[in-house]
C-alpha cells in the first residue's frame, strides 16, 4: 500500500501534485480517525446482510402469497376452483389469471413442493427416532440405576485433598460478580489447596475496582483469591482462560474448576465433584447439572427450563454413561488440567470454546461423567433481546467447529462408532439438519403446501408428534405442563434464530464469530454506589500495576488501554421490533387464511397460534 502511495503522489504535473496532496492529506485525516474512533469490522454489517437478505427472501414470499390467496378467494367465491381449467372460457383478466394460476401450479409447482414435503417426512422420522432412543436410554438410566460412583474412598486428612484451582471469568458483571465471588470463597476445601482466579475481563474501570475491593474483602478474610485484569480482551473467554492457564503457579493444581460470574455453587460442590477423579486417570471433566434460581421469573425462563431439563436428564446423561462424552457447558464443571494441556489447551477460533475444548479432549481419549444430582444455581435470561443473543452464539459456533475439527475427528484414533456418534449425530444431525429442518418446516414448507392441494404435510407429524414431545419435556421438568403449548409455539419460533445462526456458522459470517456477554439480572447496583469510586487517572498514568499476593510475591496486573464511560443510571429502551419474525407471522397466518379455503382445521389452528407467536415474538412482547 505504501509502495502504491509513493508512485502516486511523485509527478511533476502541478495539477496533478494538487490533487494529489489532497487524497494524500484525506488518507492521513481518515487514519487519524480510526485510531480515535476505532470500529470493530466484524458483525454488525455481515448481521444486517444476513438479515436482509432473509428478510427479503420472506418478503417476497409474504407477497406472492397474498396475491395468491386474493385471487383464490375472488375464485372461492364465485366457485371457479369447480371449474375445468383447460376446458373453460375465459370470463375477464382475472378469471384468465386464476386458471394461469392453477395450471402452473400444477406443471412447475406441485413436484417441487411434493419432494420437499416428503424431505420433511423424512427427517421428521429422523429427529423422532433420535428422541426415541434417547429417551430409552434415559428409561434404561433410570431403571438400572445407572450413575457415577466414586471408585475410591474419600479424602480422609487434609493432606490427601488434591490442589484445586477455581477461576470465575467475568466481563463488566456489576450485578453478579459479588454473589459469585461470594459463593467461591465458601467452598469448603482446605484453604492451602485452593485458589480462588478472578479472571476479570471488565472494561470500566469503576466496575473493575468493585471486583478488585470485593477480592479484597475476601483476602483479608483469609481465603487465597486473587483478580487478575488483563490488557485487552481478545480471545473473549477462551482467550481469558487460556491467559490464566498460564501462570507458573498453575503448575501446582491438580484440577481447575470454572464457573460463570451467574453461577453460585453450594459449599461441597467440590467435595461432591473432585472425588471423581480418584482411580480413574482417564477422566478429565466432572460435570455437574444447571439449576435455574430464576426459572419463576416469567414465561421465558420456564421455557427455558423445560429445554434444559431435557438437555442434561436426556441427552447429556445418556451420552456421558453410553460415550462417556458431551458437550461441556462452559461452566459449573471441574477439569483435570493434565487433561486440558494434552488436548492442547484453550483456543478462541470459534464462539463455543468449551464445546471446542471438549471434543479435542474426547478425540484425544479423556472420558466425561455428569453428575445429574449435583445442582448449581445460575440465572437464565429474563429479556427476549438477551437470549436470542446467546443462542445465535450457541448455534453459529458449532457449525463453525465441526468445519474446523472434522479432519481431525477422520484421523483421531478413537473408535469407529465414537467417529460416527460424534460426526452424524452430535454435529450432523442436531447442529445443522435440524436447525435447517425446524425452520424450513415452520416458516417455509408448511404455509407453501396450502397454497398447493396435494402436497400437503401429515397431520401426525405437524402436531401429534411435537405435542408428544413437549409432553415428555413437561414431565422431565415437573410443573410445567401448563406450559407445553407455548413452550412449543415458542421453540418453532426461535428456529429462526437458530437457522440464521447456523448458516452464519457455515458461511463463515461475521456474526458467527461475535462473543456478546449475556446480561444478567442478579442484584443491581445501587447508582450511589458507582459513583462513590473517584477513578484518580493519574494513579493509572503507567501501562502496570502491580499488586502483592497471599504468598507475598508480586505479580503483573495489567491496566485496560481504554477507560470507558459507563452511566450508572439506566436507560430504558423501547421495545425492539424484529422485522424478520414479524413477516413470517403475516405469512403463517395468510396461510392459515388459505387452509379454510381447504377446509383444514388443524393445520388452521396450527398456523394461526403459531402466527401469533411470531407476531407476539416480532412486536417485542415476550415474555
Amino acid at each position: 500500500m505504501e509502495e502504491s502511495n509513493d508512485l502516486l503522489f511523485k509527478t511533476d504535473n502541478p495539477a496533478k501534485q494538487s490533487i494529489s496532496s489532497f487524497f494524500l492529506k484525506a488518507h492521513e485525516a481518515s487514519n487519524v480517525l480510526k485510531k480515535q474512533f476505532p470500529i470493530p469490522i466484524s458483525t454488525k454489517t455481515d448481521k444486517q446482510g444476513k438479515g436482509s437478505f432473509l428478510f427479503s427472501f420472506i418478503t417476497g414470499l409474504l407477497l406472492f402469497t397474498f396475491l395468491v390467496l386474493t385471487l383464490e378467494i375472488v375464485a372461492y367465491w364465485n366457485r371457479w376452483y369447480l371449474q375445468n381449467p383447460e376446458g373453460t372460457e375465459k370470463e375477464g383478466w382475472m378469471h384468465s389469471t386464476y386458471f394461469s394460476w392453477i395450471l402452473f401450479r400444477a406443471r412447475y409447482i406441485s413436484f417441487p413442493v411434493k419432494i420437499l414435503s416428503d424431505i420433511c417426512i423424512v427427517l421428521s422420522v429422523v429427529q423422532s427416532l433420535d428422541r426415541i432412543i434417547l429417551c430409552l436410554g434415559c428409561l434404561w438410566i433410570k431403571l438400572r440405576n445407572i450413575k457415577p460412583r466414586i471408585q475410591c474412598e474419600a479424602f480422609k486428612a487434609e493432606t490427601d485433598f488434591p490442589m484445586v484451582l477455581v477461576q470465575l471469568p467475568m466481563c463488566n458483571e456489576k450485578e453478579v460478580y459479588e454473589q459469585a465471588i461470594s459463593s467461591a470463597c465458601q467452598l469448603d476445601w482446605p484453604k492451602d489447596k485452593i485458589l480462588i482466579q478472578v479472571l476479570d475481563d471488565s472494561d470500566d474501570e469503576r466496575i473493575c475496582l468493585l471486583i478488585q475491593a470485593e477480592v479484597s474483602k475476601w483476602n483479608q478474610r483469609g481465603i487465597n483469591i486473587i483478580h487478575r485484569h488483563r490488557l485487552s480482551r481478545s480471545g473473549y473467554k477462551a482467550g481469558n482462560l487460556k491467559s490464566a492457564m498460564s501462570c507458573d503457579y498453575v503448575k501446582n493444581y491438580e484440577f481447575v474448576a470454572i464457573f460463570d460470574a451467574d453461577f453460585q455453587p453450594g459449599p461441597d460442590f467440590l467435595k461432591k465433584t473432585v472425588p471423581h477423579f480418584n482411580g480413574n486417570p482417564d477422566l478429565a471433566l466432572v460435570q455437574a447439572r444447571w439449576s435455574f434460581a430464576n426459572k419463576d421469573e416469567n414465561l421465558l425462563t420456564r421455557v427455558q427450563y423445560i429445554s434444559l431439563c431435557f438437555h442434561f436428564e436426556v441427552e447429556q446423561q445418556v451420552n456421558g454413561v453410553f460415550f462417556n462424552f458431551f458437550g461441556f457447558n462452559g461452566t459449573a464443571g471441574v477439569w483435570r488440567i493434565k487433561a486440558l494441556e494434552d488436548c492442547g489447551g484453550w483456543l478462541d477460533r470459534t464462539t463455543v470454546e468449551d464445546m471446542d475444548i471438549a471434543v479435542r479432549a474426547h478425540l484425544c481419549g479423556w472420558n466425561f461423567i455428569l453428575l445429574n444430582d449435583v445442582r448449581v444455581l445460575c440465572e437464565a435470561p429474563e429479556s427476549y433481546e438477551t437470549y436470542q443473543k446467546q443462542q445465535h452464539r450457541w448455534h453459529s459456533g458449532p457449525i463453525n467447529l465441526f468445519r474446523l475439527c472434522l479432519p481431525t475427528v477422520l484421523t483421531s484414533k478413537i473408535s469407529v462408532w465414537k467417529k460416527a456418534n460424534l460426526i452424524f449425530l452430535f454435529f450432523l444431525l442436531r447442529k445443522l439438519i435440524l436447525p435447517f429442518y425446524s425452520f424450513s418446516l415452520i416458516g417455509f414448507i408448511l404455509p407453501i403446501t396450502m397454497f398447493v392441494p396435494g402436497t400437503e404435510l401429515p397431520v401426525w407429524l405437524i402436531c401429534y408428534v411435537p405435542i408428544i414431545m413437549s409432553l415428555f419435556n413437561s414431565f422431565l421438568a415437573p410443573g410445567t405442563f401448563p406450559f407445553i403449548l407455548p413452550h412449543l409455539l415458542f421453540e418453532n419460533t426461535m428456529s429462526m434464530t437458530k437457522f440464521s445462526a447456523m448458516f452464519s456458522g457455515l458461511l463463515q459470517l461475521g456474526s458467527s464469530h461475535e462473543w456478546v456477554v449475556t446480561k444478567k439480572a442478579g442484584r443491581p447496583l445501587k447508582p450511589e454506589m458507582l459513583e462513590a469510586i473517584e477513578i484518580d487517572t493519574k494513579s493509572h498514568s503507567s501501562p502496570d500495576v502491580r499488586r502483592r499476593t497471599l504468598d507475598g510475591k508480586l505479580v503483573e496486573k495489567s491496566k485496560s488501554k481504554e477507560k470507558k464511560e459507563v452511566s450508572s443510571v439506566p436507560v430504558k429502551k423501547g421495545k425492539q421490533i424484529y422485522k424478520e419474525e414479524l413477516a413470517v407471522a403475516l405469512l403463517l397466518l395468510i396461510a392459515a387464511g388459505r387452509s379454510l379455503l381447504a377446509a383444514k382445521p388443524i393445520h388452521f389452528y396450527l398456523l394461526l397460534f403459531q402466527g401469533m407467536m411470531f407476531l407476539i415474538v416480532g412486536f417485542g412482547l415476550f415474555p
